[in-house]
């Protein structure tokens, strides 16, 4: 771990902005005025023209991503485009890379930027809030997730992936492996004993009921693998979905585990399955059968989230969110080992 982590939030913000003033002449923008939108995962600026258009800059999180799978994820995004999902446009540099790597330490190791056009429209929701509005209006909002999450796995299933396609996967390792792709979860360190032996106990458990469900092409593709309601931008007609950070190979029923999983606790969660499952299938059959499966994957992805913050310990995000994941993950395994 660098110095970068040990700095304030604020001294690590002024940290990515001068990384981010430092290569906007790589895209002829050395005149334009940044702003931060977020500072999670990725650092997000959103990029004001002298000519009154916008766009976004983002720059990596050190080591999440090789090169070969960041472009690939460019690629999807752009086939994703091409069937008329709609997603955030990429901008090359003036040289025409889809990103750049600069030689600078400003960020505390060396960051993957690339740019994006700017989206409009409004978010469905946060990951902290879950979905926004009332009952009718979050019901309206998962059908719209659903439907978008059934065209994307439309694309996926019949998509021919370039030969040189490099991506990570949310399969029977990536989830219950010796090192899964977001951490070792059972090692969390604010788990307590009695914890920790409730997540060995759902790992072994999950990695079984997993591998009794089977992967194949009808269940398993890319996948975006974050399809929550801030990921979802929506103005008037138009539904663009954006941040394919954590796409990669995946079950199906991970991504709608996914999209649910922060309103689970919900008395009337049950009402917002409902609306998915509709979307979904107006646009990709799901059968009762996988529905039925769907506490499988809510348990998988609760794990996934243990494994997040357990390896982002540093960040001020994890050490915010590690309280309420563990009673959430702690409480579907009890619920789950007990059904």
């Amino acid at each position: 771990m660098t110095g970068f982590y040990k700095l304030t939030p604020e001294q690590q913000s002024e940290c990515y902005r001068d990384l981010a003033e430092l290569v906007l002449p790589e895209w002829d923008l050395a005149d334009a005025n940044l702003s931060m939108i977020k500072m999670r995962e990725n650092a997000v600026f959103k990029v004001d023209l002298s000519n009154g258009e916008k766009q976004i800059l983002r720059i990596h999180r050190a080591g999440y991503h090789s090169n070969d799978a960041l472009r690939s994820e460019l690629q999807w995004i752009q086939a994703l485009g091409n069937e008329g999902i709609e997603t955030p446009e990429v901008i090359p540099t003036k040289s025409n890379e889809l990103f750049i790597t600069p030689d600078s330490r400003l960020a505390g190791e060396p960051r993957q930027i690339d740019m994006f056009e700017w989206v409009d429209g409004n978010q469905l929701g946060s990951v902290e809030d879950g979905l926004e509005g009332d009952l009718i209006t979050q019901q309206n909002n998962y059908r719209t997730i659903g439907i978008l999450a059934a065209k994307v796995h439309n694309q996926a299933s019949k998509w021919n992936v370039p030969a040189d396609f490099e991506r990570h996967a949310w399969d029977l390792e990536g989830l219950t492996g010796e090192q899964p792709f977001w951490g070792r979860f059972w090692e969390l360190e604010a788990l307590s004993e009695s914890q920790r032996s409730l997540m060995k106990q759902i790992r072994d458990r999950v990695r079984s009921d997993l591998s009794d469900f089977g992967q194949s092409s009808n269940n398993y593709s890319m996948i975006h693998a974050d399809m929550v309601g801030e990921n979802v931008l929506v103005d008037g007609n138009h539904v663009r979905l954006i941040d394919f950070d954590d796409a990669g190979y995946g079950w199906h029923l991970f991504e709608i585990a996914t999209s649910l999983y922060f309103s689970h606790n919900e008395t009337y969660f049950d009402q917002l399955v409902g609306p998915y499952i509709e979307g979904y299938r107006s646009e990709r059959e799901l059968s009762d059968d996988d529905v039925a499966v769907l506490p499988l994957f809510m348990m998988a992805r609760a794990t996934t989230y243990l494994g997040w913050v357990h390896t982002r310990k540093e960040t001020e995000t994890a050490q915010e969110l590690t309280p309420v994941l563990v009673k959430m993950a702690c409480s579907l395994a009890e619920e789950y080992l007990s059904s």
